[in-house]
């Protein structure tokens, strides 16, 4: 395990899912301590479950914490997207368990495929992974022209 404030998410891994809602984390993605409750997922409008670890929950919650009580529309925007997200940790065997919400938003079934984007990770249906592919072979270019690493 790394430590959580090196961890990143890079790789793409497909795991089974149990009948329980349960799949496993790459171990390199684990951290000492994410057997508490320190990921939180999110349903991606896109159709995929979007998880963050940690580092990412802070900064989620200072942007959220700037939404006014006065603003109704933020406020309800933020009720439909609490009644869906999920928090949670690893069990012994690095497995974390997904609600029925999130699990139908995101169409899963027996297999899920999980992508690594870096600083956080996403958890597609394998299907729907498959479907989405890659139809531009020039998007690595155009990607690291834009990080200036």
């Amino acid at each position: 395990m790394v430590s959580a404030l090196r961890a990143f998410y890079v790789g793409e891994f497909v795991h089974t899912v149990d009948a329980k809602g349960r799949l496993t984390v790459p171990s390199k993605w684990r951290f000492q301590g994410d057997e508490a409750e320190v990921y939180l997922a999110l349903p991606n409008p896109a159709g995929f479950i979007t998880v963050y670890p940690p580092r990412m929950v802070e900064r989620f919650e200072e942007q959220v914490s700037k939404i006014s009580l006065g603003d109704a529309e933020g406020q309800r925007m933020l009720k439909q997207l609490g009644a869906m997200a999920h928090s949670f940790g690893c069990d012994r065997q690095g497995r974390i368990n997904l609600n029925e919400k999130l699990i139908a938003h995101a169409g899963i079934g027996k297999k899920a495929v999980l992508v690594g984007n870096f600083t956080y990770f996403s958890i597609y249906a394998e299907e729907r992974y498959e479907k989405e592919g890659s139809d531009d072979p020039d998007l690595v270019n155009r990607i690291l022209r834009e990080i200036h690493v």
